[in-house]
Formats: C-alpha cells, structure tokens, sequence
C-alpha cells in the first residue's frame, strides 16, 4: 500500500507572529505564508494611501563575488550588469537558450565584483543550480536565503515611519538604491528603496532574529499613520495594478520576458553575450508571436489564470492574472494573446465557467502613482 508523504511547508522566522495580528496562512509556492490579516481590500487600499508591511522572508538571497563575477553576470543575464554602479539595484531577467525565462530577479552591486542576486522564493534551489551550471572558476556562488530575514514597508507613508527608527537619512536613498549597515532600532540591516506594489517604500533584509525583532516595532512606529501588517492577498493585487509581472504567471519557462512587455531589461546590444541572447534578438528584431495585455471585462465576470480568450470562434490565447481592481473597482487582467489582436480597443470573449463574455483590450499599467 502507498503512503503519500505530506510535504512539510516552509515558514519564515516570522511565522509565530501572524497568529498575533490575526494573519491567515496558505502554501505559496511550498511556503506556509499569510494571505491575509485584515482583508485583502483594506489592505491593499492601506498601502495605496497609508504604509503596509509584509513579510517577504521566503525571497531567496544569493551572493555572487570573485574575480570573474561582472562577466558571469554579464553571461547569465539580460539587462547589462556592467551599467550598475556601488550601492544601485537593478532588475533583470535570467533566460533558457530558447528565450524562456527561469527567473526574474534583482541584482544588487555592493562593490565590484561583489554583487547580491535576490530571486523567487519557488525558483531558489533552481536558479542556484543554473548559476553552478554556468559558473566559472573565479566565480563564487553562496547561497544565503536561511541567514536573511525580509519585510517591505509600502506606501505614502512608508518613508516617514521609518525615519522615527533610523538616524539614515533615508531620503538620501533614491529609488532602486541601497545601502547597507543600516542602524534601525538597534538592528543592522540592509535598507533597499525598492518594492513590489507601484507605491514608494522599503525592502529591509537583515538577519531573521533582526526581522522578527522589527516587525512589531515599525507597526507600533506606524500606528498614527495607519500602517498594517498586509498579507500576499493585497501583494498580488497592489502587484498587478501597477503591471508587475508574477513569475509562474506573467513569466515562466516557455514565456520570455519580451513576450511579457519587459523589453526594457532585455540589452541585446550589451557587449557581452548572454543565454538566450540570440532568439530574444531575433524577437526584438522580427516582433513576437504573442504578447502580455491588459483587458477589462464588460460583461459582468472576474477573468482568472488559465481563462481562455477569443476573438469570434478563434482561441487567441489566455488570461494569466485577473481580478476584481481594488483601486480602480473594474474587473481587470493580464492576457498572453496572439500579437494581430493585441491592439488596444479590441473587443475578445472570456471564457468564464464555459460563458463567453465580452471584455475590451486597455492599456497597462493599470495604475501609476
């Protein structure tokens, strides 16, 4: 007789803190994580106007150093590393031969040759192995995600609640820049003006006990501004409405990242060759077959994954991220569709629980600060 082993999932150091904030957990992705703790509405509209913070400790942290590590680099990803100067982040995208991508990521430069790789919590054990694959000799890879703790404070807010925490004049710290060594409350942390919602904010890394330490902290700071702990509920939506693309979803193994509009982080013309680089050139060059849009429903239905899309009795492809916008109260999504009917203004049918109901191409990003 077979037994079937349940997987055990993953928690972050902050787990046990959930439960004080009223956190209710899923699996994401193999991680026990909170979805939500109040409601995904009242979370997302908080850090729209006021500050959320979310605990994002299951991001992998990969360092990269040695002798050889600008050019690995330079191999391994899209956009061009070498542009990068001491102390600045820069998003990117790691890709198969055949284009498709294996994760998008951050790459942080402390120093050169000295650099911080931060990748999707699902992909960690993957794209290490890929790093190892293509690594050189003078070229370390050290995997250090168990060592690192990670809350993002979002929103409006997010600056002045942790300026009452830190001497840093945190407004020195220019979007997509970091610095690190940072005292907050005591604790040294890595501070990056960086974030996963169209809002301002901070993704703070520092070692799990200074997480679990801070976590309380920055939400009594935040209290009079109205800070709450928010959940990946409001992460996706907050995600999705400022067009962020969700690997697995907008980007995954067979759907490059010019496929998914991200044609700003692919350097074709950068001097190094990268994996990919010759049919992403060929796609930037001829134009790709399908590409990522952004659709509204008319008809009354919510999009969701995997809902096919038509137009008349053709499949045109399908949705890969819908819901119901919180900001802009329309049922919206993200489509992968055949590129001659990607024009905005075009009318296509949803497939929703086998009706097909009218929808409208709209321009994307849905929302902009």
């Amino acid at each position: 007789m077979a037994v079937t082993e349940t997987l055990k999932l993953k928690r972050t150091a902050l787990f046990d803190s959930y439960k004080e904030y009223g956190g209710k957990t899923i699996d994401f992705g193999g991680w026990e994580l909170p979805v939500q703790f109040s409601s995904i509405k009242a979370e997302h509209e908080a850090v729209r106007t006021k500050a959320g913070l979310f605990d994002v400790s299951h991001m992998g942290e990969v360092f990269v150093s040695g002798d050889g590590a600008l050019n690995f680099l330079q191999k391994l990803v899209t956009n061009d590393v070498s542009k990068l100067k001491d102390g600045q982040a820069q998003y990117t995208a790691m890709c198969y031969e055949n284009g498709g991508t294996v994760d998008d990521l951050l790459i942080y430069k402390r120093k050169d040759n000295d650099y911080l790789l931060v990748v999707n919590a699902s992909n960690i054990e993957k794209d290490v192995e890929w790093m190892k694959k293509h690594a050189t000799d003078d070229v370390v890879i050290d995997d250090r995600s168990d060592e690192f703790g990670l809350v993002a404070l979002q929103g409006p807010k997010a600056q002045g609640i942790l300026q009452k925490l830190t001497s840093e004049p945190l407004d020195e710290i220019k979007f997509f820049r970091f610095k690190e060594n940072v005292d907050v409350s005591g604790h040294n942390v890595l501070i990056s003006r960086t974030g996963y919602t169209g809002e301002d904010g901070f993704e703070i890394y520092g070692s799990p006990e200074s997480i679990v330490a801070l976590w309380p902290i920055i939400l009594k700071a935040g209290e009079e501004e109205g800070v709450v702990p928010a959940g990946l509920g409001a992460r996706d939506t907050l995600r999705f409405e400022a067009g962020l693309p969700l690997y697995g979803q907008e980007l995954s193994k067979d759907i490059s990242p010019l496929e998914a509009g991200l044609g700003f982080v692919v350097k074709v013309n950068k001097e190094a060759d990268f994996i990919g680089k010759e049919v992403l050139t060929k796609q930037k060059e001829e134009g790709v077959s399908r590409k990522l849009v952004g659709l509204e429903m008319i008809d009354k239905g919510i999009p969701r994954t995997g809902y096919k899309v038509y137009v008349g009795d053709q499949e045109i492809g399908e949705v890969t991220t819908g819901t119901q916008s919180p900001t802009l109260k329309k049922n919206i999504g993200f489509a992968l569709l055949s590129t001659e009917h990607t024009a905005v203004g075009t009318e296509v049918e949803v497939e929703v629980r086998s009706k097909r109901l009218k929808a409208v191409l709209i321009a994307t990003p849905f929302y902009k600060r």
